[in-house]
């Protein structure tokens, strides 16, 4: 009986989750940066400002479900995210992977989908905050690049969605095209979730038998020189780079994919 009441409960705080993440966003777009539009009139500084108020609004968000008993997690490594200017690649097993990356992450950037970049609810932060929007064409890989070299940490999602829930992963190239035509080394995120929740094939409200385990482990760097080093063009280095980052996380994750 207890197990039953246990994930009936889990139903309703996923169910508040949402409900207050939407609620939030909202409110940010229509009270919190329109008043940060008028106090802080410089653009970098207000960009700046605009992503420690999302990473702290995320940082509550996480805090919140975790309080909810909704999930619980892990990381390792932190550390190593301390520092300015990275890469940053990861697997995308969860809906909640960004939010997670992103409220521990200073000085985040990240690629928003358009639909986000023109959502309602959404399109105020993420325009506020200065991320890049992924229908910038031929000056996106470009746009990351400069992004990493002003100081941000850019957050990358190599398979340009979630991972399908048999663990299955295949990276796009364009990952690593920033690493080889920026000359940036690749801080790899391995990102687990136990049992498999909010991924590609599931509805919201089908929540696991048991709480989730959330287990982030930020590994060390990948050097990029030597990709760039053994190729004789970009194309084939960031090709070479695409397979063994995607080769690098399959063996990684192994035995982590729950059905």
């Amino acid at each position: 009986m207890l197990e039953v009441f246990n994930r009936y409960w889990r139903v309703v705080g996923t169910g508040i989750s949402f409900a207050s993440f939407g609620v939030g966003g909202l409110l940010l777009r229509v009270l919190v940066f329109p008043t940060m539009n008028i106090f802080v009139w410089n653009a970098s500084r207000r960009k700046t400002a605009a992503r420690n108020v999302i990473r702290l609004t995320f940082r509550a968000f996480v805090r919140m479900m975790v309080g909810l008993r909704v999930l619980r997690y892990e990381i390792k490594g932190l550390e190593k995210l301390e520092r300015r200017g990275l890469l940053i690649l990861a697997n995308h097993p969860t809906l909640i992977d960004t939010v997670f990356l992103m409220s521990f992450v200073k000085q985040a950037d990240c690629i928003v989908k358009n639909q986000l970049w023109n959502n309602p609810v959404t399109h105020g932060p993420v325009r506020a905050a200065g991320y890049i929007n992924n229908t910038s064409g031929p000056e996106l890989i470009e746009q990351c690049i400069k992004s990493i070299q002003q100081g941000s940490n850019l957050i990358v999602f190599p398979e340009g969605t979630r991972t399908r829930r048999d663990g299955s992963i295949c990276f796009k190239r364009g990952a690593a095209n920033i690493a080889v035509r920026g000359n940036i080394d690749v801080t790899p995120v391995l990102i687990r979730c136990t049992p498999s929740t909010l991924g590609k094939e599931d509805k919201w409200w089908k929540v696991p038998a048991r709480r989730v385990q959330l287990t982030i482990e930020v590994r060390d760097d990948i050097p990029i020189h030597p990709f760039i080093a053994a190729a004789d063009n970009e194309a084939i280095a960031a090709r070479r780079l695409t397979e063994y980052l995607q080769h690098f996380f399959v063996e990684e994750n192994k035995g982590h994919a729950v059905a």
